[in-house]
């Protein structure tokens, strides 16, 4: 299952998902080498790893060059379209914007493919505000300052902590955070360009977080059907 095209030929963006299982080791050089001066890099072992936990990789690349990667999985969870996101890294540059969107889009039209007509609910594990930059075209996005979760968010929040491959006895399902098992958690690694601008309300939400331990902030968001229809088209 491969699919190749150019995300907005004035951007230069070639994106491609591929089954993990044609992931070859020097793709996976290449994974590790993009995030080598990100404090969440990970090592070849890990990145291997993660091509028998998940089913797609998703790689963007401009004017040749890997500039961003996520690992994912379209299913079901009780019966709900989901887009699970697993490990994922966007190169700390100028360009990280229009990278994070040219994964995105990706997996929009993907979703869009695979669950037509119907809402599809994205997740995947962050460690600062900044991660919150991978739902910026979504809705109903948590955790969120300030906000108590309902019974039924709440469960979300669990049923992707274990999908995730986190302990449900270690998730807090009102703040929606992860303990880690002291091992560097594999998460969507996105900078914001501007973080100086973030809302201290949202750093505040990160501060229970214990990096040592290997904690991480599970965070959902929707894609209405309408919604993904013109996102992944």
């Amino acid at each position: 299952m491969v699919r190749c095209h150019t995300f907005g030929a004035d951007m230069g963006f070639e994106v491609e998902t591929k089954d993990c299982t044609a992931v070859t080791d020097a793709e996976l050089g290449e994974l590790e080498s993009l995030s080598v001066d990100s404090p969440n890099a990970l090592s070849m072992g890990v990145l291997s790893k993660q091509t028998e936990e998940w089913v797609l990789l998703t790689t963007a690349r401009e004017n040749g060059k890997l500039s961003g990667y996520v690992f994912c999985t379209l299913e079901r969870i009780g019966g709900t379209p989901a887009v699970i996101m697993g490990l994922g890294s966007v190169m700390r540059n100028n360009r990280r914007n229009a990278t994070l969107k040219a994964l995105m889009n990706e997996l929009y039209h993907r979703a869009l493919m695979a669950f037509p007509d119907e809402d599809v609910i994205f997740g995947t594990t962050i460690l600062s505000p900044s991660g919150l930059e991978v739902f910026k075209d979504l809705t109903d996005e948590l955790p969120k300052p300030s906000y108590r979760p309902s019974g039924e968010e709440r469960a979300w929040g669990r049923r992707f902590a274990k999908r995730l491959g986190f302990s449900p006895l270690g998730f807090d399902d009102k703040k929606f955070i992860a303990v880690g098992d002291g091992s560097k958690p594999c998460v969507f690694d996105h900078e914001s360009l501007k973080p100086e601008k973030i809302d201290n309300d949202l750093l505040g939400m990160f501060l229970d977080l214990d990096h040592e331990s290997g904690d991480a902030m599970v965070a959902v968001a929707w894609a209405m059907a309408e919604k993904l229809e013109k996102l992944g088209s």
